[in-house]
């Protein structure tokens, strides 16, 4: 599954547009690596979104192509959530 169409399904990101700005921006790390939208997710990658201050690491425990919102929760288990410390 490409990310931003996985960023948008598990609902870490609203839009898959937003998902797939994120992504061009180098705002959403795949393993520890700028990730493109086109990059294919699989079960385990660890993925690091930072949204402004924010900065939300989550590891990919499930693929679906469509969910309801409560199923969204299933596809990924939350690792850490801190805020960005300054730059």
């Amino acid at each position: 599954m490409r990310l931003d169409k996985y960023l948008k399904v598990s609902r870490l990101i609203k839009r898959r547009t937003l998902a797939k700005e994120a992504s061009e921006a180098d705002r959403v790390l795949v393993n520890g690596k700028p990730a493109k939208p086109s990059k294919d997710i699989n079960v385990d990658d660890i993925i690091t979104i930072v949204f402004g201050k924010r900065i939300v690491e989550v590891k990919v425990t499930r693929l679906i192509e469509s969910t309801k919102k409560e199923d969204a929760l299933l596809m990924y288990e939350l690792i850490s959530e801190k805020e960005k410390t300054g730059e």
